[in-house]
């Protein structure tokens, strides 16, 4: 029997693809089995060496260092599945936008432009060539997973790299990755319990992103500790994401001492809250947090403006913070104020990333580079797909090669040299493959006439109100069930 299962192991990359396009886009778990002891805890033991990154690129010269040498004959094809159409083609466009800008710094050369399906090329002097081929998933779990598995199977990628949506990481995970062994550099979906739980974390999925437990360890926190409130209400999106925020929420205000009203879950796209409010506010809540995006987070707050109680929750995006601008402006007038905002009880907010959130030379580049290729400044996403491009192009450096399974081990327990939270900001946990990094809580602030050109929105984070360590926001080894 033990000759029989490696044999089973050892079948190579090809025939694994094959076995994937057998079974087409409609695998799942129960399609598995067949191949489950060959696709959990990488090759026995690489993942304890340490890549901590230490000899690695001084940053934005094609340098990286490593043992890699000249790799200029080399090509590594990454398959991006983002979500370019739609309501939330937006979280695709500044997605892709900063894993182009983290290529871009790391080899001294232009950002790719077009945040659309295609495919592109960056040739760094020394190679190798990074090929990558975007596919639209459209928000979609089924179309995620299908295109994961055309550019897996008719592509012949070496990485995956993307989702913005929790739930087609999720389906990703469980089926393209677990059945091909190509790496998933997995962002900017946030749901925690993607490396938290031992239900979806996987050895070969790696996430840079922030993502909901991190959230809620620093804004939750932040909340607790300083305002006078007993009693919390939250409302969310019944997702996968809307779950995570909810759970993590709750663990953190309950371990403050604060109470946590039995959460209520809302389709996407929600309007009737006020019911929600004055049936929270009469049980007791004082505080209200909301996880929702672009397509229910403006309708929630449209309502929490007319109630006495404070809303906290993470910073959103532009897409959706022009929405709230709007709506702050339609209940307290054009001409409001940081003071207003904070009269009216929303914020502060926890921010995984803003542009004016962290000052050193990476962040100063990168916010040129970005501002200059897409006429915007970074957003809420940009650092965590930056810092996944940096590290690829580190452990290709590292590692001397552009093989996925090389690829992986060189990521495992990494130190990111080139961040934008500052060199070496970025470290993947050996038990999870989750970077930890820094975390900030501020209030939202009138977006001041500095950005006027390039945040289009009527309202920014203002200025760090705490900044939080990676320790103190990352769930702890022993609380995830995640080790790998």
């Amino acid at each position: 029997m033990v000759v029989s299962v490696l044999e089973q192991c050892m079948r190579d990359e090809h025939t694994r693809r094959a076995y994937l396009r057998g079974t087409g886009a409609a695998v799942g778990a129960a399609g598995l089995t067949g191949l489950a002891g060959c696709s959990g805890g990488g090759d026995g033991g690489d993942g304890s060496d340490g890549d901590d990154g230490s000899d690695g690129s001084d940053g934005g010269d094609g340098s990286d260092g490593g043992d890699g040498g000249d790799l200029s004959g080399e090509t590594i094809r990454i398959g991006a599945l983002q979500p370019t159409s739609g309501d939330l083609q937006y979280y695709g466009q500044i997605s892709l936008r900063g894993f182009y800008s983290g290529l871009a710094y790391k080899h001294d050369l232009d950002p790719i432009e077009e945040a659309t399906p295609g495919t592109y090329t960056v040739e760094p002097e020394g190679g190798p060539t990074y090929e990558i081929i975007v596919e639209d998933t459209g928000f979609s779990p089924d179309t995620a997973q299908s295109v994961a598995t055309d550019l897996v199977v008719d592509e012949d990628v070496d990485v995956l790299f993307g989702a913005s949506s929790s739930d087609s990481a999720r389906r990703v995970i469980d089926t393209v990755v677990d059945e091909s062994e190509v790496p998933f550099l997995i962002g900017p979906a946030a749901d925690a319990d993607i490396t938290v739980s031992e239900e979806f974390c996987h050895p070969l999925a790696f996430r840079a992103s922030e993502h909901t437990a991190m959230d809620a360890r620093a804004g939750g926190t932040y909340v607790a500790q300083n305002f006078d409130i007993d009693t919390v209400a939250i409302f969310a999106s019944d997702n996968a994401f809307g779950q995570g925020v909810a759970n993590n929420y709750t663990e953190v205000l309950e371990a403050q001492g604060v109470e946590v009203l039995e959460p209520r879950f809302v389709e996407v796209g929600y309007s009737e809250f006020d019911g929600l409010f004055e049936q929270a506010i009469s049980d007791g809540a004082s505080g209200v947090v909301g996880g929702f995006t672009a397509a229910t987070l403006p309708q929630f707050l449209s309502a929490a403006v007319s109630y006495d109680i404070q809303v906290f929750g993470g910073f959103a995006a532009l897409l959706t913070t022009q929405l709230i601008g709007g709506t702050i402006e339609s209940a307290l007038g054009e001409d409001f104020t940081a003071q207003d905002i904070k009269d009216a009880g929303l914020g502060p907010f926890t921010t995984r990333y803003h542009w004016n959130q962290y000052d050193n030379e990476i962040n100063d580049a990168f916010i040129d580079m970005h501002t200059e290729a897409y006429g915007i400044v970074p957003d809420l996403f940009s650092s965590g797909t930056f810092t996944m491009a940096s590290a690829l192009s580190q452990a290709v450096a590292e590692s001397g090669s552009t093989d996925g399974a090389d690829i992986a081990d060189a990521l495992r327990g990494m130190t990111v040299t080139d961040t934008p939270k500052g060199a070496d900001g970025y470290t993947f946990q050996e038990h999870n493959n989750q970077a930890a990094s820094q975390m900030t809580v501020a209030w939202p602030v009138p977006t001041s006439d500095e950005y006027a050109d390039t945040w289009d929105a009527s309202i920014m984070p203002g200025e760090p109100e705490q900044r939080l360590d990676a320790e103190d926001v990352m769930v702890p080894e022993d609380d995830a069930s995640c080790s790998l």
